[in-house]
């Protein structure tokens, strides 16, 4: 036998003609280096640190001092940086004080160099958070009013930048911080005790009746006032909602404005269709409804789409209802007509049909201009 034949060719050494090129998978990707606060820096921090030492220079600094100064505005812009990436993780989510959380480590001055006598000292940022130059302590106050307040945001592992600066802008600065006047809140706290209390009441009078209550995130209901407010005043006419069992009686009785007599008549009993309508109808948490509402002379067409007991089902439903919607209105901008969408938690990432929607909403056949998920 020829020894020859039985070792490796060249062809053999390159491995199989089959094999991918992407695969396996490299350790870093654009995911997790965005997710490594210590990966990248933004905003150009070199060019930061050059316009800081130009400024030093213009002053008549001495070196030790010019350098000093591009030194902090590395590391100014290193900890905007790690509040971007990590501020939700001491965001204040516990109205009720029960959890004592430590703020993180790299949450604080200390970390990124800065001692006690450097909290007042001016350092340039060039631009982040609409600020030019400011001091450590106002750097920190903004930043942790920013992204550690009662609203958490976690948004640095996205890849498009126009994205991340989309939600920057609307999120950084003096003057980002979520503000209510008092008729705000006081409409706030009007639909949170209806929501409450339309459900102590099924909890009371029908006891042990199947009604998926939405105790406990209550707060959803002054959400979708508010959303079908600001779409009005935006120019949106017609929102479609899609959701699941939880919540669907409230949703239609506070938000929907479908009559309290029809929601009890059904608990007792009674159908929601007409008496001269055939047919056996369905369950109450699965009927849908449409209505008008206007907010500030905005009138803005809803209807909330009937839904099966498969979980997500209604998602697709609800996408191609909008787009349709879109089409025959000839609103190629898709601006007019919004879709939301509500998901449970454990759904929302279990089921194989939310990424399906999410994907077939990048492709110009399907897209609808944005839709507004709700987690629950």
């Amino acid at each position: 036998m020829d020894e020859q034949a039985l070792l490796p060719t060249a062809e053999d050494r390159a491995g199989p003609s089959w094999a991918r090129s992407d695969w396996p998978l490299p350790a870093a990707d654009d995911l997790t280096r965005a997710l490594d606060a210590s990966d990248m820096l933004v905003e150009a921090p070199a060019k930061v640190a050059a316009k800081a030492m130009q400024v030093a220079q213009a002053s008549g600094a001495d070196p030790a001092t010019v350098a000093r100064a591009a030194q902090d505005s590395i590391s100014a812009m290193m900890l905007i940086r790690t509040y971007r990436v990590r501020g939700h993780l001491a965001a204040n989510l516990d109205p009720l004080g029960l959890l004592k959380r430590e703020l993180p480590a790299d949450l604080t001055p200390e970390y990124h160099g800065f001692g006690p006598a450097d909290l007042d000292r001016p350092v340039h940022v060039g631009g982040a958070l609409g600020l030019q130059t400011t001091t450590i302590r106002e750097l920190v106050d903004i930043l942790r009013r920013n992204y550690c307040g009662n609203v958490g945001v976690e948004y640095m592992h996205i890849n498009d930048v126009e994205e991340r600066r989309f939600i920057q802008e609307r999120l950084e600065g003096r003057d980002k911080e979520i503000q209510f006047t008092a008729n705000g809140k006081k409409a706030i706290l009007n639909k949170l005790v209806e929501a409450e209390q339309f459900e102590r009441f099924l909890g009371r009078k029908y006891v042990g009746t199947k009604r998926f209550g939405l105790d406990g995130g209550e707060a959803m209901i002054p959400a979708m006032e508010s959303i079908i407010k600001v779409g009005g005043q935006l120019g949106i006419t017609e929102i479609v909602f899609g959701m699941p069992h939880r919540g669907r009686l409230n949703m239609l009785g506070n938000v929907m404005q479908k009559p309290f007599r029809i929601i009890f008549h059904e608990f007792g009993g009674g159908s929601a269709n007409p008496d001269d309508v055939g047919g056996s109808g369905d369950v109450k948490y699965h009927l849908g409804a449409s209505t008008d509402r206007e907010f500030d002379g905005n009138k803005v067409h809803l209807s909330l789409a009937p839904n099966p007991s498969h979980l997500e089902a209604v998602d697709p439903v609800v996408l191609g209802k909008v787009r349709s919607i879109q089409t025959m209105a000839g609103d190629e901008e898709r601006s007019r007509a919004m879709p939301v969408l509500l998901h449970g938690d454990a759904a929302f990432a279990g089921q194989g049909l939310v990424a399906e929607v999410l994907n077939l909403s990048q492709l110009p056949g399907y897209r609808t201009g944005g839709t507004i998920h709700i987690i629950v």
